[in-house]
């Protein structure tokens, strides 16, 4: 059985919501960020890299939330998640999925976890003061070029909703109005009525990490 070890209020959000929109069957483990459990010797055995998500299967460990994305609906393609017989369709979804994780995410951390990139206590401010127009920037460019609505990428669901939803979770905590893009705060909604992502939700807040 697949094992998703996750945190609450993290981008493991996308992965554990994909895989409840592909049926899988899957235990989750909660990393408690607040006690540090991520760099405890336990988990470092599962990830290195200290991070979420990680997900455990029969072949190893795989991270990177793209890659978990991907794999999810490569071993559920019943479920329809990516468009896999199309080349250049299912490199649209990892080119999305990729902006996400390299420049969106990134921008977004830079609020919380400035100490990755600097060690200036003034370069680290200076970072922060930078989130509402960086992640806002982000956002304009996803809601004028990237959204083709009502889903990420046109008229079916893909594993870039997820992650775009949980992504999108993040504004106002970044200092930035989610009135300020239509389309996504309206997909937002719309997701947020999804079954799979009120048990994901459900199964995420029942914990106390």
């Amino acid at each position: 059985m697949l094992k998703l070890y996750y945190a609450a209020g993290t981008c493991a959000l996308a992965s554990h919501i994909a895989l409840e929109e592909a049926g899988a069957e899957f235990e989750t483990v909660r990393v408690g960020f607040r006690s540090n459990e991520q760099r405890k010797p336990e988990y470092l055995a599962i990830n290195p890299k200290g991070r979420v998500p990680a997900l455990v299967t029969e072949q190893g460990v795989l991270t990177e939330t793209p890659a978990l994305l991907i794999y999810i609906a490569q071993a559920f393609p019943r479920a329809g998640l990516a468009p896999l017989g199309d080349a250049f369709a299912l490199a649209r979804v990892q080119a999305f999925n990729s902006y996400l994780c390299s420049t969106v995410h990134v921008a977004h951390a830079h609020r919380m976890r400035g100490y990755r990139w600097a060690d200036d206590p003034a370069a680290i401010e200076g970072m922060q003061r930078k989130v509402p127009q960086s992640v806002g920037e982000c956002f304009e460019l996803i809601e004028r070029e990237m959204f083709a609505g009502p889903w990420v990428l046109g008229m079916t669901y893909t594993v870039c909703d997820p992650y775009l939803f949980t992504l999108a979770r993040f504004l106002e905590g970044d200092g930035v109005d989610p009135a300020r893009f239509p389309k996504v705060l309206d997909f937002r909604k719309r997701m947020a009525e999804r079954p799979a992502v009120k048990r994901a939700l459900a199964d995420e807040e029942s914990g106390d990490g």
